[in-house]
């Protein structure tokens, strides 16, 4: 039988959850069923193309410089798929799924979109783009099931829209002895580190992160350091915080990083300020990494964590809490081990990345022509 030619089409391979978790989940595969194509058009985001490729998977760049060139790349597409004789096409993020809905409209080949953001935060072209084209396509699969009801409750549509769960690779993020970012950044072994993994967006509220994190260090005689992950449009304004609040010695920024398991494993207690998030891959590989949760409630995180059982979180208008929240994890070290355990029991039986892919794959097999 021959095998089912997928084809990805995603605005970037750079280092956003939604990318990383495409070689994630072609690590899981069934390759001796699918075949995996992938199409990106900014060249200058491509941290994942590398990895993509050594583990089998097949990467082009159709190079555009915004999303109105990105549309007017369609003919490129369409002509790759004729090629390449692919069977599906799956979409990530808005402008990814416009592009998908019309080679959908011009060719018939299935379409299945995955979103990973609420609607309401999406801008009002975006929304407005998405309501329209919204139904040129077989298949919607929300990450979460507020992203499914916000799709239901915006856009009302006439196809069927399916949760699937994002997942993580919990026998990949697994907890070991490694001390070498701890060193790197010559963090005491008897330190607490606060961490995160983000793009630098507005809804991460990273300037906020700072704030919280700067009050929880004066009111505490431990040792306290932190780990912020990642770049993004705001890196200067978040930098300028940092030494508005002379934290320079304090809060250590990496960059953008393809692997960050190692900058997990330094990493005792995982918080999150966001205003909005759909079902973050960070977090549940935080979670897998046996670090305690100390976030607010946005959007699939409250599906996520059980409040006191798996992590501790706050309203997301109450994010000062996070300080009240994280001293009490600093104060209590029985209950942030409690915590830490229970958040990869959490994921491994409820958020493995095994189930994801097999969900993604029945529907590849129900939705390909």
């Amino acid at each position: 039988m021959p095998k089912i030619k997928v084809l990805h089409i995603i605005k970037s391979l750079g280092r956003g959850g939604a990318e990383m978790l495409l070689p994630e989940t072609l690590k899981l595969h069934d390759h001796n069923k699918f075949d995996f194509h992938y199409i990106y058009f900014l060249p200058w985001k491509d941290q994942m193309v590398e990895y993509i490729q050594k583990i089998g998977g097949k990467v082009s760049c159709i190079s555009a410089k915004n999303n109105i060139e990105l549309i007017g790349k369609y003919p490129e597409v369409i002509e790759y798929c004729k090629n390449e004789k692919i069977d599906l096409i799956h979409c990530h993020l808005p402008w990814a799924g416009f592009l998908g809905r019309l080679i959908y409209r011009k060719t018939g080949i299935p379409v299945l979109y995955s979103e990973h953001n609420m609607q309401e935060r999406y801008h009002f072209i975006t929304k407005a783009i998405n309501k329209f084209s919204f139904n040129s396509q077989s298949l919607a699969i929300g990450v979460s099931e507020d992203v499914s009801n916000s799709i239901k409750s915006n856009i009302n549509p006439k196809i069927p829209v399916k949760t699937i769960l994002n997942g993580v690779n919990t026998e990949s993020f697994i907890r070991s002895e490694n001390d070498s970012i701890r060193k790197q950044f010559d963090i005491p072994r008897d330190a607490l580190v606060f961490g995160n993994v983000a793009v630098f967006r507005f809804q991460k509220r990273l300037v906020q992160w700072l704030r919280i994190f700067k009050n929880i260090k004066e009111s505490n005689s431990h040792k306290v350091y932190g780990i912020i992950v990642g770049a993004g449009p705001l890196e200067s304004e978040i930098q300028a915080e940092v030494e508005k609040l002379n934290l320079g010695n304090s809060v250590y920024f990496p960059g953008l990083q393809t692997n960050v398991k190692p900058y997990l494993e330094a990493m005792d207690v995982f918080m999150m300020s966001s205003s909005f998030e759909g079902l973050p891959i960070a977090l549940l590989e935080a979670m897998s990494m046996e670090c305690a949760i100390v976030s607010t409630n946005a959007g699939g995180i409250k599906e996520v964590i059980r409040n006191g059982k798996d992590g501790l979180l706050c309203d997301v208008d109450q994010w000062k809490d996070l300080e009240h929240l994280s001293n009490k994890l600093i104060n209590d070290p029985e209950l942030l081990k409690n915590l830490s355990i229970n958040a990869r029991e959490r994921v491994k039986k409820e958020f493995s990345m095994v189930k994801m892919v097999e969900e993604l794959e029945r529907n590849y097999e129900t939705f390909s022509v």
